[in-house]
């Protein structure tokens, strides 16, 4: 039970002998005190101010003094807000209960009682390499199946391969017509990386062929219509559509190379997906829908073939739904990818997990998705987050201008370790092995980190060498305080000093601030989940971490003389780094027991 049940029976006790009035738990309403105020929780008294008849600042005083007690220490009022402050000997109770949490912070649920929700994430084409894009996105996805989690949700964390359109067939005619049997094997390169450089060879091609038929005298928007490249490419999907062998099996073969560097990515970034879905196996299913949806009546055919929906009605465009030739569109293929998840798992909530670039296409696949009949239409969830830019502007794929997310996470891990080398390695008693483990740790912390404390629906401008920092609001700093905590109880246990659950009978201000911040928790969790929100958690991660560092240097531990007091601060302290690597876990991230 939370402080917030315990006072609710009290308040409404304290209203009935006060005015002779009943009040309902949901007329208790508490908030977060403010921190020019002293007291650990507020309570609101406006909305029982008339049933007592009297002014608020004076309803405040006398149901502050009727709830002095045991559990209320003192309390002040301002005007209609009351300010109580709690007895210590309630958070010691509450640090009790929280060492004796296996997963504290986590809602408990049956198995049978968890509902499921898929959270879809990463979606990356296979004609280049993930990008910084790329990162922040699977980072968000991966983050936020795992606070559900916590918050009582089956998660299924799906990805959606986007396998098969133009683009990809852009870089399989530049690798026909100019690849020389370069492969991942004879190149040294990565599978992913080198089917990208083919995306870029194909836009330097076309661009070259257009400027061509321009100086013959053609229009710009004529020459890149009729620029052979992209005739080719274009013949070349309408050749896949119709499972030409040789398309498709160039198809294939580029397809497992990009994979295998696909694996490789993910693996070093540390996330995963339970089932993967790729849009050569969905779109057909879309077609299929798309078709029904035709018969029906809910779409019309133009006199060129193609297949539009009408969303007059819903105050929105025309949608393209199968182009003139009879080629799926993203559309199509979003709504087969949701057909077929919802055949496979009994969903209660899909979120998608895509860049705010992305919101009208979500709106749009929500009406059609209902419009076909799917019950689970109205319910998608699109978790709509701002782009990453960097200084000098905005990535192009195509043109090559893009943070490699391989390069990236090599540069953080290489920036870690120059950062400990310059401020005193304290880790010459390790292997090379370790040294290197605990320096991935910290560079790739550092990066998600920095990527999560955002407000994940704000555009974000990422600069590496700040997210390295160890001082300040950083992965690194958090880390640090974790590995500073797991430090004391190795020399504690060194020491022999005893950890048992006793508590003193009294402890500072400071410490008691620490354990209220630990009682936070699992509101913070819920309040993460409930919001879709990491920054959340990371922000709660790196208050605590500076909370307990304050102390660390305002008290002894080790060196205290009273064993009492010792005992309780190495308990404390446990605790703190018990909850930050819970919560650092929320966000994917790794803590190191030394740095």
């Amino acid at each position: 039970m939370n402080l917030e049940e315990i006072l609710i029976p009290k308040v409404q006790e304290a209203v009935k002998n006060l005015y002779g009035v009943e009040i309902t738990p949901a007329q208790v309403q508490f908030q977060k005190t403010r921190a020019e105020f002293e007291g650990d929780i507020t309570l609101v008294v406006f909305p029982f101010v008339k049933a007592a008849k009297k002014a608020p600042a004076q309803v405040a005083q006398e149901v502050g003094e009727a709830l002095v007690g045991e559990l209320v220490e003192q309390y002040n009022a301002v005007q209609g807000f009351l300010n109580l402050s709690i007895a210590q000997s309630y958070w010691l109770e509450q640090l009790q209960g929280i060492a004796a949490a296996d997963n504290y912070g986590q809602l408990s649920r049956g198995e049978e009682e968890k509902p499921l929700m898929m959270v879809e994430y990463s979606s990356p084409n296979t004609n280049k390499p993930l990008h910084l894009g790329h990162v922040r996105n699977n980072l968000l996805g991966y983050s936020i199946a795992k606070i559900q989690e916590a918050n009582g949700w089956n998660v299924v964390k799906t990805n959606i391969v986007n396998d098969r359109g133009i683009h990809i067939c852009k870089s399989m005619l530049a690798w026909q017509k100019f690849g020389n049997g370069e492969t991942p094997e004879n190149s040294g390169k990565k599978g992913d990386h080198l089917i990208g450089d083919y995306y870029v060879r194909f836009d330097v091609e076309y661009k070259a062929e257009i400027k061509a038929l321009m100086a013959e005298g053609m229009d710009e928007e004529t020459a890149k219509k009729e620029a052979p490249l992209m005739k080719e490419a274009q013949a070349m999907l309408v050749k896949w559509e119709q499972n030409d062998p040789e398309v498709r099996g160039l198809w294939q073969q580029m397809n497992e190379w990009v994979y295998a560097g696909f694996d490789e990515t993910y693996q070093m970034m540390g996330v995963g997906f339970d089932k993967i879905y790729y849009e050569s196996d969905t779109y057909l299913v879309g077609k299929g829908e798309v078709e029904r949806g035709l018969a029906k009546g809910d779409f019309y055919r133009r006199e060129d073939g193609s297949v539009w929906a009408d969303l007059a009605q819903n105050g929105l465009d025309e949608k393209l739904l199968l182009r003139a030739d009879g080629t799926s569109v993203y559309m199509t293929q979003d709504i087969g990818t949701a057909k077929l998840r919802f055949e496979d798992y009994p969903i209660n909530k899909m979120v998608y997990v895509v860049g705010n670039e992305q919101e009208y296409h979500f709106k749009v696949l929500s009406i059609l998705l209902d419009r076909l009949g799917f019950p689970f239409g109205k319910e998608l969830v699109h978790f709509s987050y701002g782009m990453v830019e960097l200084p000098n502007g905005k990535m192009k794929s195509r043109e090559g201008t893009v943070v490699d997310a391989d390069d990236l996470m090599d540069e953080m891990i290489n920036t870690a370790r120059e950062t400990s080398e310059e401020l005193g390695n304290k880790l010459n008693d390790l292997s090379e092995e370790e040294k290197a483990n605990i320096n991935r740790i910290i560079g790739l912390g550092a990066l998600k980190y920095f990527m999560l404390k955002v407000d994940a629906r704000k555009n974000m401008l990422f600069n590496p060498k700040e997210s390295i920092d160890f001082n300040g609001n950083t992965g690194p700093f958090i880390q640090y305080t974790y590995a500073r905590t797991r430090s004391i109880e190795r020399k504690a246990a060194e020491a022999g000093v005893s950890t048992n659950t006793a508590m003193p009978e009294s402890i500072s201000e400071k410490e008691c601030a620490i354990i209220r911040m630990l009682n936070e928790f699992p509101a913070v969790v819920k309040q993460a989940g409930t919001d879709y929100s990491p920054s959340g958690i990371a922000n709660y991660a790196y208050e605590l971490a500076k909370e307990y560092n304050q102390f660390y240097h305002d008290f002894s531990i080790l060196k205290e003389e009273n064993e009492a007091a010792k005992s309780f601060r190495i308990l404390l302290t446990h605790n703190v780094g018990k909850v930050i690597k819970s919560a650092m876990s929320l966000l994917g991230i790794e803590v190191p027991e030394r740095m």
